[in-house]
């Protein structure tokens, strides 16, 4: 009876190694693109400074510090990361504004400024990195491709901490994943006692209200002419530049045909403006308004004594695809909507 009790469970041998692969390969399939000292990730997003950590031999130690401001060279990391676990607990996705720094408490809201271009952006740290010589800073790809550097692979760069947005977007995680407040409070103490050691006066530390805030690009080449609105509420009194004589446009039932760049020799970012404005709170309202369709751009410009707020959509690699888009803009009310170039 033993023996046949035996050999009916013998297949369950042949079960074991495969079982036990299988666990090995589960635990790790979710770590993340920092991993320091093998910490087990967190399951939701968290508030984190963290302990002293060791890559490569260097020593770095994370801290609180509302008032970092450095230049260096910035980098970017895309699909080798996707859908991974950030230092902090996020998700990483390489289409978000996004970035890794060394040492900033996670999350923190920082101005990214191209210093080869002019452009800037504002970035969320969720993640540690990079470690390679003299690079201060790690962006998703998206970020890469707004700032101006993604071909290029690296750029100079100033970075900026913005302490009001960083309070208000750590505040969030804490509620989310209810942490302790103190340990926000705590970083909050130590970075205005570092800041009164070293004989400067204390940063504006009052938190925001949280609020998305769309992505700022400062942009560096000349834009196209304004497309400005019809006059509504949110228009100033004050009269706006000419306009330049719309070009003539055939008019026909057929689709359009595909956009063809000018500048065909050299390749370059394409988006779909939906509309632009004066008045930034105006340029808000739109970009939320259309954030269903696609990833949305605030790009500023100074035109005539003004500052315009260009809502765009992209960037999209191709003209079909910018012709898409702008279909599925003016199929959404908003016909004015065109194609642009950065």
């Amino acid at each position: 009876m033993m023996r046949a009790a035996f050999r009916r469970a013998s297949p369950l041998r042949h079960l074991l190694p495969l079982l036990a692969i299988a666990f090995l390969l589960a635990a790790c399939g979710g770590s993340g693109r920092y991993s320091a000292g093998g910490a087990a990730r967190a399951p939701h997003p968290v508030f984190k400074i963290g302990a002293p950590y060791e890559v490569k031999g260097v020593w770095y130690t994370p801290r609180a510090d509302y008032t970092y401001d450095k230049t260096g060279t910035a980098s970017w990391y895309g699909e080798q990361f996707q859908g991974r676990y950030t230092a902090n607990g996020e998700v990483f996705d390489l289409n978000q504004l996004s970035a890794a720094h060394k040492t900033l408490p996670m999350p923190s809201v920082v101005e990214v400024t191209n210093l080869s271009n002019g452009r800037s952006l504002r970035l969320r740290v969720n993640d540690r990195g990079p470690f390679a010589d003299g690079r201060i800073i790690d962006v998703s790809r998206r970020a890469a491709q707004l700032l101006g550097f993604e071909n290029a692979g690296t750029a100079p760069v100033r970075v900026t901490i913005l302490p009001r947005r960083s309070i208000a977007a750590a505040e969030q995680v804490i509620r989310a994943s209810g942490q302790n407040p103190a340990v926000l409070a705590e970083a909050i103490a130590a970075s205005r006692q570092s800041v009164m050691q070293a004989g400067n006066a204390p940063p504006e530390y009052a938190p925001a209200a949280p609020q998305a805030q769309p992505m700022r690009l400062a942009s560096a080449v000349p834009p196209p002419p304004p497309l400005y609105p019809r006059p509504s509420p949110e228009a100033p009194s004050r009269p706006l530049p000419p306009l330049p004589p719309p070009a003539p446009r055939p008019v026909t039932a057929a689709a359009p045909a595909p956009y063809r760049s000018p500048f065909a020799m050299t390749p370059r970012l394409l988006f779909v403006q939906a509309g632009a404005f004066t008045h930034e709170d105006a340029a808000e309202r739109l970009s939320s308004a259309v954030a269903s369709l696609g990833a949305v751009a605030i790009i500023s410009s100074s035109e005539g004594g003004y500052i315009v707020y260009r809502v765009c959509l992209g960037p999209v690699a191709t003209g079909r695809e910018a012709e898409a888009l702008r279909a599925r803009l003016v199929g959404s009310g908003y016909a004015e909507a065109r194609i642009v170039e950065n």
